[in-house]
């Protein structure tokens, strides 16, 4: 929009004669947001808007990439075209750290929840044994039953005390 001289767009930001880049306001609300971020960090919904602004602040910076990376005004010459490719590859890095990421806490939920299923079910077979062999007055294992629900199992099978239910 500078370029093209928009006329609602305010253009260059000059001190003097110092053109101050984007990339001087994207380390700043790198530097704000991630200091914010880590040392106060801020709850809902302000950690949301915090990291908003950290990604314009990551966009900022890397339109300058080329800036960085020659240490001269090079972005409307061919070397520019080192900002753009930043840019994509950040976005694609970051992308795929994200899918990723997400497929480990999927499958880490998914585990636990098979695993809380699993406890469940163990827990209701060592009620049930403990229940047979009370019935059968085996009450030492039917205690036994509730703590290791497999030691249950071969009282269960056996003959129970005559007067017994």
């Amino acid at each position: 929009m500078i370029r093209a001289q928009v006329k609602w767009w305010p253009g260059n930001v000059q001190v003097g004669d110092t053109h101050i880049h984007d990339l001087v306001w994207g380390i700043l609300l790198l530097l704000i947001c991630g200091y914010i971020g880590v040392a106060i960090h801020p709850g809902d919904p302000w950690r949301d808007i915090i990291a908003v602004l950290f990604g314009i602040g990551t966009g900022l910076t890397l339109d300058e990439f080329a800036l960085w990376l020659n240490l001269k005004d090079v972005y409307w010459s061919k070397e520019g075209r080192a900002s753009i490719d930043a840019v994509v590859i950040a976005a694609a890095v970051s992308g795929m750290l994200l899918v990723g990421v997400r497929g480990w806490i999927d499958v880490t939920t998914d585990v636990a929840d098979a695993v809380q299923a699993l406890v469940g079910e163990i827990g209701v077979l060592g009620v049930m044994l403990a229940l047979v062999n009370a019935a059968k007055e085996k009450l030492g294992m039917a205690i036994w039953s509730i703590l290791i629900p497999v030691s249950g199992i071969p009282s269960v099978f056996r003959l129970a005390k005559p007067r017994s239910v």
